[in-house]
């Protein structure tokens, strides 16, 4: 089932490469397996095809050098080159988009493939049970546009308290007014009902938008969370607590990454922007004199370079590279670097903090919604055809199942009316949508918990909820095992270190139950799914302890991390890099990543991540034009 399910979807696939193909003109060469080659080496870009591939030149100078081109690298490269006087080169150790990662539906297969880092953690002790080891799988993009290029394409730019909190934190620059015009500067969103919001902009370079592909289950949902006592909102306008329909990074349809949206618009016009993919940076050159940085060495078809910087040298990396550029380079932990010899230049907390969104995977509920639930043989040929015609309306826009999104508070919250504590995310499937070719290989779930709770779900019409904590309190970390810049470095989320972190999981799962048993959701059928989850079945199905065992098991990361470069002055001796995301003690090295992120906030950190390039461009931007004057 699983080998059929694959080569289904691959062959769907491949029979967009032949449509495309051929409506072009064009026919690529293959060689192998026809359809793992689609996969693991992707339909290239048919544009960048007929372009040269640039190829770096040792010791050659530019003016900003930007490692990474996840969103905020992208946003970077994209207003620094829009000065014609400055050079910009931006380094990515992974390739460039295919059309599978165009497809939204596809996000799940994504996690498993060369566009992934395949990042996971230490062998958790009060976390991911159902994972092989205990190790939670952690994505994280390496592909020109970062993660926008295979996550789920959730906007969703967080609370206003957040950003008044980093503010508060001695963040200058940093509240909900000052980075509002950021978020509104990269949007060109296209949602019904909003088009006058001051919240939202239409002249932006990054497409939101409502997913026009909707299941009967979610209007359901929204309706039935409307009878529950959550009004309708637009979470990224005045106020998040409600329901709402997801807004997603597509563009008719199709996923709107920052590669598509920032990089591929201007890459071959602006001759001042260099980009250089496939090219794996091992070493931010620093003087440790002046402690000024001035370069970088970076590996690229198994030969090193060093490229110099005349301005400044930006990581934007993202929450694990980033760190591990910086430990690389001596800036950290003096007992790390000293463990594995590496000079210390700067001692400095990297990697010290790092805070996730930990979800549960689950509950899930079956109903009587013929031909709703998003399973992988349901999407056809006149699906493809109609996507590739430019229909956003087929199954395949659908962005991996993600269909509704409910903020809520819970009983034990702390934390100001206002202020979310949880986020149930209505899924229009589960695990078993794909068979366990997909998502549980890209999560890590074990054979023996999908064979047990999913695989009897394959055949039956079924939705799940995500239920995420926003505020977690356990802090984890991350540390270099070695001074091989080619080794992951360690990564110890730590999750639910802090008992409480549970607690808040349960109380949105009873929610997310209570919301089902309103007429709407009744309407359609919705009964508790009640398989127990593997190590929890000497526990009362439904009772508290065993949702805390479930919750434990089940576990799941949105890669929401954040922290591990985290932002304040210098006197908060927590921090790495100042609020103009330098780093302290460091000249001409700056930080703009999902990393300097200094709490974890009320969103998913992909929206952030944009706004965090476009305000980083400004403030390089505003102060080298004050030096020329």
């Amino acid at each position: 089932m699983k080998l059929l399910l694959k080569r289904y979807f691959l062959l769907i696939i491949f029979l967009v490469q032949i449509l495309i193909n051929s409506s072009l003109g064009i026919f690529l060469p293959r060689s192998g397996d026809p359809y793992e080659s689609i996969l693991q080496l992707g339909i290239h870009n048919y544009v960048e095809q007929a372009q040269p591939v640039e190829v770096p030149v040792n010791n050659a100078a530019f003016d900003f050098i930007i490692v990474g081109a996840g969103p905020a690298g992208c946003v970077l490269a994209n207003r620094l080159s829009e000065n014609p006087n400055w050079t910009v080169y931006l380094i990515e150790a992974g390739g460039t988009e295919n059309i599978a990662h165009s497809m939204p539906v596809m996000a799940a297969f994504l996690q498993g493939t060369h566009s992934n880092w395949n990042y996971k953690s230490t062998p958790q002790k009060r976390s991911c049970f159902g994972m092989r080891n205990n190790e939670c799988f952690l994505p994280h993009g390496k592909v020109i546009g970062g993660s926008s290029s295979i996550n789920y394409m959730i906007y969703n730019r967080g609370n206003r308290r957040d950003y008044d909190r980093w503010a508060e934190a001695g963040n200058v620059g940093w509240s909900y007014n000052e980075v509002l015009p950021y978020f509104l500067r990269s949007e060109m969103s296209s949602l019904r009902g909003l088009e006058d919001s001051p919240y939202h902009n239409q002249s932006g370079l990054l497409s939101v938008e409502d997913v026009k592909y909707r299941s009967p289950m979610v209007h359901a949902f929204v309706l039935g969370s409307q009878q529950a006592g959550h009004k309708y909102t637009d979470y990224n306008g005045e106020t998040q607590l409600g329901v709402s329909y997801v807004q997603a990074t597509t563009l008719r349809g199709r996923r709107h990454s920052a590669a598509k949206s920032f990089i591929d618009p201007i890459r071959y016009q602006r001759k001042n922007l260099h980009v250089i993919t496939l090219a794996k940076v091992t070493k931010v050159l620093i003087d440790p004199k002046t402690k000024s940085a001035y370069g970088v060495d970076f590996i690229h078809r198994r030969k090193k370079y060093t490229i110099r910087a005349r301005k400044e040298v930006i990581l934007s990396a993202g929450s694990f590279n980033s760190p591990q550029l910086l430990m690389l380079s001596g800036i950290g932990p003096k007992d790390n670097l000293e463990a594995v010899g590496i000079p210390q230049i700067q001692n400095l907390p990297v990697g010290q903090r790092l805070y996730d969104h930990m979800c549960h995977f689950g509950p899930t509920f079956t109903t009587n919604a013929t031909g709703a639930t998003l399973f992988a043989n349901r999407i056809t040929l006149k699906d493809v055809t109609q996507w590739i015609s430019g229909s956003p309306k087929t199954r395949i826009s659908t962005i991996g199942g993600v269909e509704s999104l409910a903020f809520i508070k819970t009983p034990n919250s702390k934390e100001p009316a206002d202020f979310p504590d949880a986020e149930i995310i209505m899924v229009s499937g589960s695990l078993a949508s794909d068979g366990g070719t997909g998502l549980k290989e890209g999560a890590n779930f074990r054979d023996d918990l999908y064979n047990k709770v999913y695989r009897p779900l394959e055949n039956r019409e079924h939705f799940s909820f995500l239920v995420m904590h926003f505020h977690p309190k356990s802090i984890g970390r991350l540390w270099l095992e070695d001074r091989n810049p080619l080794n992951w470095p360690k990564i110890d989320p730590k999750y639910f270190k802090e008992e409480e972190d549970v607690e808040f999981l349960l109380e949105g799962i009873k929610e997310s139950i209570r919301i089902t048993q309103t007429p709407a959701m009744q309407k359609i059928g919705t009964e508790l799914y009640t398989e127990s989850v593997p190590g929890c079945e000497h526990l009362e199905f439904g009772t508290d302890d065993y949702w805390r065992c479930s919750i434990r098991t089940l576990s799941y990361t949105l890669h929401h991390q954040v922290a591990t470069c985290k932002m304040g002055p210098s006197s908060d001796p927590t921090t790495v890099v100042n609020p103009q995301l330098k780093v302290h003690g460091i000249r001409r090295l700056r930080v703009a990543d999902t990393g300097i992120i200094p709490f974890p906030p009320t969103a998913h950190t992909n929206a952030a991540s944009f706004m965090i390039g476009e305000k980083a461009a400004d403030m390089i931007r505003n102060e080298w034009m004050e030096m020329v004057q």
